[in-house]
């Protein structure tokens, strides 16, 4: 079952998804060891990533990898890995960083990073975000990749550029032990309506959510 948290902004929603994500990181660790964690692309996730780097948490049992990766040069300012690095990565003292190699190209990369996640067993939180048409990671409505069946799947056609992308798939998100997903604005509205009422689309096909919005979203 899907679990709302509905906060007046959307400052006040990523701190509270960083603490969220930072109590899950504990828990993971304390239980297994290790915490294997999915981060969203994109600039909705940045505050919340900034917030959590402040937090003082086992920094060195935690795996970072990008729930997905546009098809650009290394470096290149619209990769997520970038931005991950800017408002994470470097900010914290350790933790292991995966990126997905996309300036290889989409077939290439897909085949490198398959064999990274191949130490992967489960993902213990899977953070994401969600886009106007119910897409994440690179998942979009209507698009091939929705079906692939394996855990790293390359995307053309993306509907946003650039059209070639790397994501995880529905099905290795679906396997999570934890979701949760970070989103805001009235226009978001509908979408969230939609999933309420049962619609299936790419965000909500990896199974049930910690949600974290702001009051916008929920009009």
């Amino acid at each position: 079952m899907h679990k709302w948290f509905i906060y007046k902004d959307f400052s006040h929603a990523s701190k509270e998804a960083a603490k969220f994500l930072a109590e899950a990181i504990r828990n993971s660790v304390s239980e297994r060891g290790v915490c294997h964690v999915v981060l969203p692309g994109g600039k909705s996730p940045e505050q919340c990533l900034q917030y959590l780097s402040e937090m003082d948490l086992p920094w060195d049992k935690v795996q970072w990898y990008p729930g997905d990766e546009r098809v650009l040069s290394a470096g290149d300012s619209d990769r997520n890995d970038v931005m991950l690095k800017n408002n994470l990565w470097s900010k914290i003292p350790a933790g292991i960083f995966h990126t997905i190699p996309t300036e290889l190209g989409i077939e290439k990369s897909v085949d490198l990073f398959t064999n990274e996640v191949k130490k992967l067993d489960v993902i213990d939180v899977v953070f994401l975000g969600m886009g106007e048409d119910g897409h994440t990671a690179s998942l979009f409505p209507g698009n091939d990749a929705l079906n692939d069946s394996r855990d790293i799947v390359p995307v053309y056609h993306s509907p946003k550029p650039p059209q070639e992308r790397v994501s995880f798939s529905i099905k290795k998100l679906s396997e999570a032990r934890i979701r949760m997903v970070l989103t805001a604005g009235e226009s978001k509205a509908s979408v969230l309506t939609r999933i309420k009422q049962g619609e299936k689309l790419p965000v909500n096909r990896i199974g049930d959510i910690n949600w974290f919005v702001d009051q916008a979203a929920v009009l």
